[in-house]
């Protein structure tokens, strides 16, 4: 993992939240990450935990959530995830400041991160 990553402490200070990069793809991008402890699963665990995205770039653009995916990791010591969001960044932009929403048993906490985006121009 990258140990210059930003990092998070989130939900309550229970979990630490590291952000692992943006990834362009040709209708969206996607934001890389994981958290430890691992989040709750599964029925016999805590309530569980859900991820909401929106993001502004540099230029004024604004994006919404497209979706996601985690799981908790091979080893079981963490979560890793992804999320993405649409329209695709264009190819100026070079920062991208994220809103990451937890949302948990009607609760919501935010957080936001300003994570750098590789140029393609």
């Amino acid at each position: 993992m990258n140990e210059n990553a930003p990092t998070v402490t989130i939900l309550d200070a229970r979990h630490q939240l590291t952000l692992h990069g943006v990834t362009r793809a040709e209708d969206s991008f996607t934001v890389a990450y994981s958290i430890s402890p691992p989040l709750p699963e599964g029925p016999d665990d805590e309530i569980p935990v859900l991820l909401t995205l929106e993001a502004r770039d540099e230029l004024g653009n604004e994006y919404t959530d497209w979706g996601g995916a985690f799981g908790l990791s091979p080893d079981g010591s963490h979560t890793e995830g992804t999320i993405s969001g649409q329209p695709v960044l264009p190819s100026g932009a070079g920062t991208l400041h994220v809103r990451l929403t937890f949302l948990r048993d009607g609760d919501e906490f935010p957080y936001d991160v300003t994570l750098p985006v590789h140029r393609t121009d």
